[in-house]
């Protein structure tokens, strides 16, 4: 799966994805860096079939609204700890790319892998 990992989440998050196989860019790895705009996210997504991952609620309404990016995982742990976050990852991931074949909008909370339709 192709994930983009925004710039309010760790740039480790996009290494662990890689080496479990999947094709995952951090927006430290895009020209802009860091201030690469929603928009360029988003039109990247698109153009490549990839799935942001985010904790910038601006993404849930894009997508809400406009159905833009391609798919979201959207992050609603509130403030966490990089390493919480990647046992979250770690422990769901598989459930995330199953529920992301039938989804184009998932949240990871701390407590929970909601699906939205």
């Amino acid at each position: 799966m192709n994930f983009i990992v925004d710039a309010h989440l760790p740039r480790h998050l996009a290494r662990m994805l890689r080496a479990e196989g999947h094709d995952a860019l951090h927006t430290l790895d895009l020209p802009d860096g860091n201030r690469t705009t929603d928009e360029k996210i988003n039109e990247l997504s698109i153009r490549d079939r990839r799935v942001v991952i985010t904790k910038d609620e601006d993404f849930v309404d894009s997508f809400l609204l406009a159905q833009r990016p391609y798919k979201l995982l959207f992050i609603s742990t509130g403030n966490i700890v990089n390493s919480e976050l990647e046992a979250l990852f770690t422990t769901h991931l598989p459930e995330i790319t199953d529920a992301l074949a039938s989804y184009d909008h998932v949240e990871l909370s701390r407590a929970a892998l909601i699906f939205h339709s």
